[in-house]
């Protein structure tokens, strides 16, 4: 496997808060990573940075071997979830994606047709997104994540408040873009299913990303 994610010393302070202190990691391509923290510890801040969607103060992030906001600002086959997208809510799930590949112009109805078939929505539904379920509205998050086929898939808390049966069929999802070669990044307070999809655990502690080893899962986990 190949680097397809390295993050260099980076440093960033959000809000007058040192969230990053000379954090670094690496990701092979084709790796599903998981990272976990308490709340406001920066795992969203982390997946931005990455994103594009906001700058380190200091250091280097590199993406398929190019440096964020250096050699572009966005980078290229990334898909990403990060909190409730901002869907337009009076038009219906199909018609919100239609919009959103109208931005990089790569795929067609059909590749939507498909990717929603794919995580289990109706793409001739006509229920409006304003209408639609948790777990519908973080299907379609997933949807407008995956739909360009990018090799990397950014998923933040991607199980928030859905049941059982709809967190079953998110897993299912990922094993799936697992088995085609994608690579993962994800956080979630449901652990059992980073324990099941995750190939490496990390955890963010004193401002930087360490191993999530088997004595840190004992005591994380028994607070």
């Amino acid at each position: 496997m190949s680097k397809i994610i390295e993050i260099e010393n980076v440093t960033k302070t959000f809000k007058g808060h040192n969230v990053y202190d000379n954090m670094t990691l690496v990701v092979e391509s084709g790796e599903c990573i998981g990272i976990v923290g308490e709340n406001g510890s920066g795992k969203s801040v982390l997946f931005q940075m990455i994103a594009g969607l906001m700058s380190a103060d200091t250091g280097v992030i590199k993406v398929a071997g190019k440096t964020v906001g250096e050699n572009m600002d966005f980078p290229q086959n990334v898909g990403i979830l990060i909190n409730e997208p901002g869907y337009i809510g009076y038009c219906t799930g199909y018609k919100n994606l239609q919009m959103l590949a109208q931005i990089n112009n790569k795929i067609n109805n059909e590749d939507i047709k498909k990717t929603m078939n794919m995580v289990g929505l109706k793409w001739n539904d006509k229920t409006l997104v304003r209408k639609y379920s948790m777990g519908m509205k973080q299907k379609l998050g997933i949807a407008q994540a995956i739909m360009e086929n990018q090799e990397i898939i950014i998923l933040d808390e991607p199980f928030n408040a859905l049941d059982y049966k709809t967190n079953s069929e998110v897993v299912s999802i990922l094993e799936r873009l697992k088995k085609d070669g994608k690579t993962i990044l994800l956080t979630s307070h449901q652990h059992q299913y980073l324990n099941k999809l995750c190939d490496k655990m990390y955890c963010i502690r004193d401002n930087k990303i360490v191993s999530f080893t088997p004595s840190m899962q004992a005591e994380y986990f028994s607070l």
